[in-house]
């Protein structure tokens, strides 16, 4: 265990990427000690991606990048402009309410990070917003995208723990609410201790246009129960009603409600079981195909093969950590490294809140050193079982889990939206990571809330029926 975890760390730290890290300490203890072939490690790698949820991976990174070409982020910018920035520190508030659209569509923070963080920054700053804040807000709302649904993260744990990736996305929806809410109020103390004002007058006009939108796209499932209750097909009252919602925004060029849709789509269709989580993201690329190249027009075959090689490489660098965390995590099961860890945590306490804050303690730990997707596949194994063990709901444990990592990264030395919004808005690491830290504060008591009260998490997968 300690020539496993202790090569493994000492490549971290002389800055040897993650995954061939984890290779590497994963050869070098298979060197010593022989303990299986090596057609054994080929097959765990393989193992490792051969799984129907993982398909997940590569189409919804691809939505992502499609929703930023077809300029769906400019729309949605417009919109929570009009919703919300007529507030005090309007741009702030809709820059969180602009990655509460968007993480509905991508699933990861860095795709919204780096899409339509992109554009929020410039227009703080346009707007006289110290460089620092908007980072600050931006970072803080980019880790909305993996608890609202879509998510990656979800994907990967759920593979990992065997867990429903329905009831994950659902259970993402309440918490998701709980930080958004948090976060505003945050923004509404800097307001009123700063002295930002609003950044767009107050008009009836746009606030009611706005607001007439969301409408549009909530009127949606009313008009389909609607149908259903006058007898006809559950089918056929969604295509009679998205066709009803499609020409309406055509007619009217609506700013958003076709990107409002998206969500509701994924959410719905999944909810009536016309397609599982991992086709989801499918339709999620669909419906971003649809947009670009037909409703906005604003797509090219150039773009979209931009688009698509942007998703090739990132989903490359995401399945060969993930390969790699495969063999890692089997070492650390078969040199008995889990159960050891196991029994020294079981030592300390048996009490399950107790050993949550410690997991809470450790995740934090863990998520500024490691890659979201490699600290899942490795602590997964180990501390899974003995939150079963302590009768924690895996769902639960799962939420807990993303949103630690999520903060993970935020920090020094490997958190990557630190580093994607320090070259997006051309500030040091150091001054990023000092604009960063006091909007830290929302996101631990989100932690802290979503922790010691699980029916925040748990009360909507179990209303549907989706967990007992």
């Amino acid at each position: 265990m300690l020539l496993l975890i202790g090569a493994f760390l000492v490549l971290m730290v002389v800055g040897v990427p993650v995954a061939i890290s984890m290779f590497v300490a994963s050869g070098l203890y298979l060197l010593i000690y022989g303990i299986a072939p090596d057609i054994i490690v080929a097959q765990r790698m393989i193992a490792g991606v051969e799984s129907f949820p993982l398909l997940a991976v590569p189409f919804f990174i691809l939505a992502g990048n499609l929703m930023n070409i077809a300029g769906v982020t400019g729309r949605i910018y417009a919109f929570a402009v009009a919703l919300v920035g007529w507030m005090k520190g309007g741009l702030a508030q809709v820059n969180i309410i602009g990655s509460v659209i968007f993480s509905g569509m991508s699933g990861t923070a860095l795709a919204d990070a780096a899409g339509i963080g992109t554009i929020e920054i410039k227009a703080m700053k346009d707007h006289g917003y110290p460089v620092e804040a908007a980072v600050g807000v931006t970072a803080a709302s980019a880790t909305l995208g993996p608890i609202f649904p879509p998510s990656l993260p979800f994907v990967i744990y759920g593979m990992m723990a065997n867990v429903s990736i329905g009831a994950l996305f659902m259970a993402g929806i309440l918490p998701g609410i709980v930080m958004t809410l948090l976060m505003m109020i945050t923004v509404a103390v800097f307001a009123y201790r700063k002295g930002w004002g609003s950044d767009t007058n107050f008009e009836m006009r746009r606030l009611l246009s706005a607001s007439l939108e969301v409408v549009i796209v909530l009127s949606f499932p009313v008009l389909v129960y609607v149908l259903t209750l006058a007898g006809v097909s559950l089918n056929l009252s969604v295509l009679i009603a998205l066709t009803a919602l499609v020409a309406l925004d055509w007619h009217y060029d609506f700013s958003a409600v076709m990107a409002l849709m998206t969500p509701v789509i994924l959410i719905g269709g999944m909810t009536m079981g016309w397609f599982t989580p991992t086709e989801a993201a499918v339709a999620a690329v669909i419906w971003s195909l649809f947009l670009g190249l037909v409703r906005y027009r604003t797509m090219t075959f150039r773009t979209l093969a931009k688009a698509s090689f942007e998703t090739i490489e990132t989903t490359a660098s995401v399945l060969f950590i993930v390969t790699a965390a495969s063999v890692f995590a089997w070492l650390l099961t078969v040199s008995q490294a889990a159960q050891l860890m196991s029994d020294a945590i079981l030592a300390i306490t048996d009490n399950p809140w107790v050993f949550l804050i410690l997991v809470n303690i450790l995740l934090l730990v863990i998520g500024c050193f490691l890659d979201t997707i490699a600290a899942i596949t490795i602590v997964v194994p180990i501390l899974l079982p003995i939150a079963l063990r302590l009768g924690i709901d895996p769902v639960h444990f799962g939420l807990i889990l993303t949103l630690n990592l999520m903060i993970g990264l935020l920090h020094p030395p490997l958190g990557m939206v630190l580093f994607v919004l320090s070259r997006v808005a051309k500030l040091s690491v150091e001054r990023t990571t000092i604009a960063i830290l006091p909007w830290l504060v929302p996101l631990f008591m989100a932690l802290l809330i979503i922790t010691f009260f699980p029916i925040v998490t748990l009360w909507l997968p179990t209303q549907m029926g989706l967990i007992q």
